[in-house]
C-alpha cells in the first residue's frame, strides 16, 4: 500500500511538470506573437504583399521579420507550425484533473454539503461541461453576435460568470474553481486545434494548389487567438488557486474568479497597447490594483469547512480502526492541530492551511495518506518541525499507515 501511494504521487509529479512546462511554452509563444504582431511596421521596402516587418534582437542576433496579412505569392519552402504545444498543454491538464480529481473525487471533486454526488455523476459533469463550453462558445462566434468583437467578448463574459457560479453549486470550492480554469482553457486549445490549425491548412493547401486564398480565413484565426491572449492570464490564476484556501474556501469564491478575468483584461490591454505602439494606459494598472484588492476582501468572508460526518466509511474507516490510530491522533492533535483547525491557535495562521483541519479523529482518518506522506515519510511537516514532531513519531504514523494498508486492526 504504501510503495503505491510513493508510486502514484511521483505520477502526479511527473504529469504535473509536463503540464507545467508546456504551458510555458505554450503561453511564451501566444504572447511572442501577440506582441510581434501588434508591434509590426509598414515600411516602403515592404514586399507587395506583406503587412508588416519588425527588427528584433536576441541572444547576440538580429531578426528581420514580415508578416503577411493572407499569405505570400508561394508557398516557402520551411514552414513552422505551433500546435503542439496547445495540444500537450491540453492533454497533460487533462491527465491531471483525471489523476487528482477523477480518482480523487471524494477528497477534491465532491462536497456533499453543496452537492451529494456519485463519482460517476460529478465526472459526467465535468465531461459535459468541457465539452458543453467550447460547442457554445464556437457557435456565438460563428453567428452574427460574434461580428462584433467587443460584443462578443462581453457575451463571453457572462458565459464565463455564469459557469463560475454554476460550478460552485455542483463541486467543493476547490475543484469549483480548477474546472472553470480547465473549461476556458478546454475553449483555448480547442480554437488552435478546432480553427486556427485547419485555417492555416486551407491557406497552405491553396498556395501550394496555386490558387489565391480567401482572407477570411486569417481573419477569423486572429479573432480566436485575441481570444486565447485576454485568457490566458486568468487561466493561469486558476490553476493555482486550488493552493489557497483564501481563494476557492470562500462563499464568494465564484464572484473572486468572475473578478480575476476582469483583471485579465486590464494587464493584457496595457501590454498589447503597449506593444501596438498607443500609448501608455496606467490606468489599467490603477483597476487592476482596485479589482486585486476587492478580491483580498471578499476572500475574508466566512470559509466552508469540512462538514463532521455521522460515521466513517471507505478508507477513512479503515485507518480509524488501524493498529496505532490512537496513538496517530494524540501526535497530530497535539504538533499539527494547532494549524490545521477551523479557528488556528498558531500566531500568524488564520485559516488552516490547504483548508486540510485535523482536530477529530474522523478528520485524522480522513486526511490519513496526506499525514503519511506530509509527515510520515517525508518531513514537509510540520514546515521546520516548528511542532518540535520526534522521529518516532513520524515512525508511528508510518506503522499505522502501512497497517492499514494490511488490515491490520487496534479492536
Amino acid at each position: 500500500m504504501s510503495d503505491w501511494v510513493v508510486l502514484w504521487e511521483w505520477v502526479q509529479i511527473a504529469a504535473r511538470w509536463v503540464h507545467v512546462t508546456t504551458a510555458i511554452a505554450w503561453i511564451g509563444s501566444s504572447f511572442y506573437f501577440i506582441a510581434l504582431d501588434l508591434g509590426l511596421r509598414k515600411t516602403p521596402s515592404l514586399p507587395p504583399l506583406a503587412s508588416g516587418e519588425e527588427w528584433q534582437v536576441h541572444g547576440g542576433g538580429f531578426y528581420h521579420i514580415q508578416k503577411y496579412m493572407v499569405a505570400p505569392d508561394m508557398m516557402p519552402e520551411h514552414l513552422t507550425w505551433f500546435k503542439w504545444e496547445s495540444y500537450a498543454t491540453w492533454l497533460s491538464g487533462f491527465t491531471m484533473l483525471v489523476l487528482v480529481y477523477y480518482m480523487g473525487s471524494n477528497l477534491y471533486l465532491i462536497d456533499p454539503e453543496v452537492a451529494d454526488l456519485a463519482p460517476w455523476q460529478a465526472i459526467a459533469i465535468s465531461l459535459g461541461s468541457l465539452g458543453f463550453g467550447w460547442v457554445i462558445y464556437d457557435l456565438i462566434c460563428k453567428s452574427r453576435f460574434g461580428d462584433d468583437n467587443t460584443r462578443l467578448m462581453i457575451g463571453l463574459y457572462v458565459i464565463l460568470v455564469a459557469m463560475a457560479w454554476g460550478y460552485t453549486q455542483v463541486f467543493s470550492g476547490r475543484a469549483a474553481l480548477l474546472h472553470l480554469g480547465a473549461f476556458t482553457a478546454t475553449i483555448m486549445s480547442a480554437n488552435v486545434f478546432a480553427i486556427i490549425m485547419p485555417n492555416q491548412r486551407i491557406v497552405v493547401a491553396d498556395l501550394k494548389a496555386g490558387r489565391k486564398p480567401d482572407p477570411k480565413y486569417g481573419k477569423i484565426a486572429k479573432q480566436r487567438s485575441t481570444h486565447n491572449n485576454y485568457l490566458t492570464l486568468p487561466v493561469l490564476f486558476l490553476m493555482l488557486s486550488n493552493h489557497y484556501p483564501l481563494v476557492f474556501a470562500t462563499q464568494y469564491n465564484w464572484l473572486i474568479a468572475s473578478l480575476v478575468f476582469l483583471m485579465g483584461v486590464t494587464v493584457r490591454h496595457w501590454f498589447n497597447t503597449k506593444h501596438a505602439r498607443k500609448g501608455n494606459p496606467h490606468w489599467t494598472w490603477f483597476v487592476t490594483v482596485v479589482l486585486f484588492l476587492l478580491i483580498a476582501w471578499l476572500s475574508t468572508a466566512p470559509m466552508r469547512q469540512r462538514p463532521e460526518q455521522a460515521a466513517l466509511t471507505g478508507p477513512a474507516l479503515t485507518y480509524a480502526s488501524a493498529q496505532g490510530f490512537d496513538d496517530v491522533v494524540s501526535i497530530v492533535q497535539g504538533r499539527c492541530s494547532m494549524c490545521h483547525a477551523a479557528e488556528p491557535v498558531y500566531e500568524g495562521i488564520h485559516w488552516a492551511p490547504k483548508n486540510v483541519v485535523l482536530e477529530t479523529p474522523a478528520q485524522i482518518a480522513a486526511e490519513a495518506e496526506r499525514i503519511y506522506m506530509q509527515a510520515g515519510l517525508t518531513h514537509a511537516m510540520p514546515p521546520a518541525n516548528l511542532s518540535y514532531i520526534e522521529p518516532t513519531e513520524r515512525e508511528a504514523i508510518v506503522r499505522w499507515f502501512r497497517a492499514a494498508g494490511q488490515g491490520g486492526s487496534s479492536s
